[in-house]
């Protein structure tokens, strides 16, 4: 899909909208950031189309591919694990149901259970609110400053890199001069609509087989698998503009091979991540991490930033979120119960903050892999620039764990890593122009 949208110029036509309009750096990043909010539906279809979207004007403004990637990356997991109506929304809170029942939880449903953590996803907030703030700004630190600088004085965009890197067809495939808006957006509305279609219709069909009904039971028992064949009428629509078109300048078989060539180190990458976090499945490793959990004698407040922690070393380790879920979300219950029932729902949202961090962090993770795809960038350049920005996110959300797990307050913990995360850069910005000066 992407190969076919650069060839028939949509990607190209967008670019160039988007150039009058657009006349800065930082509105440019600012578009980037507000697109990868908007697609809430999936990481790995946010990871994909919102590079896909956002490159030619990112590019037009100098802005580094690692950049690129990090605004795809931290819009994608923090914006779908805030979202119940996502993959990552239906994933939860099916683990959940399935835990209520076994625990016996009957004060709350699932789907409400979900409602209440999203304000305590400490670390997906932030993160979101991070990204924000280095495009409005130019919080540029670490390797990432590195990356900018070079962008800005030479227009070089991979960070000195010669090499040819993943889901780049910039040199690939020539822009049909005769490209429109439309022939990107048209297909994208209909992956949208479609898959977004298909999984409330997935959802309506499992749940009156259960004989149950309403749109929380609708969105729980989502079939997010099948939902995402809606990307086989957007990949059909796109060729219908190139049949369209008069005279392509690229063969049908010339896009079709680069646009898998494109995807193949993606694939490699995520297969041997796959085979990786099998095997510390099978060494049972995130079991032996989440034993310790138990046998600490600690104070009940430090459980959600125990959890918090725990839960990203596990998936920084295995390279999965959703693995990271599975098995601590039950343990995060277990430990609520037999310690402190009111500190369940900080737990729960500990979980899903630690697993998202660790998936930041991780260079196996899936989404990692395909935010350096979707932006056309080194996938190590990606990880190691990223890295400052998601600890500074953690080390925020940890102190507001902590305060939540003394204070049982939220807005006090929220409030206080908002505050952290503001002043971070604020800081940064003197010692810069005190250094300058």
């Amino acid at each position: 899909m992407s190969a076919f949208l650069q060839a028939i110029g949509g990607s190209r036509a967008f670019g160039e909208w988007m150039i009058k309009r657009v006349k800065t750096r930082v509105g440019a990043q600012v578009m980037t950031a507000f697109i990868g909010v908007v697609i809430f539906i999936d990481d790995y279809f946010n990871s994909l189309a919102v590079g896909q979207i956002a490159r030619p004007l990112t590019d037009r403004q100098k802005i580094s591919r690692a950049k690129l990637a990090y605004y795809i990356d931290s819009t994608s997991a923090p914006v779908t694990v805030l979202s119940p109506i996502s993959s990552w929304g239906a994933y939860i809170i099916g683990i959940l149901g399935s835990l209520f029942a076994t625990y016996q939880i009957t004060d709350m449903k699932p789907i409400e259970a979900f409602l209440k953590i999203i304000p305590y996803n400490f670390y997906a907030i932030l993160a979101l609110l991070l990204v924000f703030i280095v495009a409005i700004f130019k919080f540029d630190i670490g390797p990432m400053r590195k990356h900018e600088d070079l962008a800005v004085k030479t227009g070089n965009l991979l960070g000195g890199s010669n090499k040819k890197v993943t889901g780049d067809l910039t040199n690939s495939l020539d822009a049909h001069p005769n490209g429109k808006i439309s022939f990107l957006f048209i297909p994208i509305i209909v992956l949208i609509v479609v898959t977004i279609s298909m999984m409330l219709f997935t959802g309506a069909k499992n749940a009156q087989s259960e004989g149950i009904s309403g749109i929380f039971n609708t969105i729980a028992n989502m079939d997010v698998n099948i939902s995402l064949v809606g990307g086989i009428l957007a990949v059909l629509s796109v060729i219908f503009y190139y049949i369209r078109l008069n005279k392509p300048k690229e063969s049908f078989a010339h896009i079709v091979i680069e646009g898998t060539k494109t995807m193949l180190p993606a694939i490699y990458i995520l297969i041997l991540a796959w085979m990786i976090g099998s095997i510390i499945g099978t060494l049972k490793t995130g079991e032996y991490l989440a034993h310790l959990v138990t046998e600490w004698n600690v104070e009940y407040a430090f459980i959600p930033f125990i959890l918090f922690i725990i839960c990203g070393v596990m998936s920084l380790a295995t390279g999965t979120s959703w693995g990271t879920f599975g098995i601590m979300l039950p343990i995060a219950i277990e430990i609520a119960l037999v310690t402190d029932y009111s500190l369940l729902i900080p737990s729960l949202a500990a979980v899903l903050s630690g697993s998202v961090f660790g998936d930041h962090c991780t260079p196996i993770s899936d989404t990692t892999i395909l935010s350096s795809t979707g932006a056309g960038a080194n996938h190590i350049d990606h990880v190691m620039t990223q890295l400052p920005y998601a600890f500074l996110a953690a080390i925020a959300s940890g102190i507001g764990f902590l305060i939540v797990g003394f204070t049982h307050q939220l807005l006090l913990g929220l409030f206080i890593s908002i505050a952290i995360l503001a002043v971070v850069p604020f800081i940064y910005s003197l010692l810069q122009k005190k250094k300058l000066a």
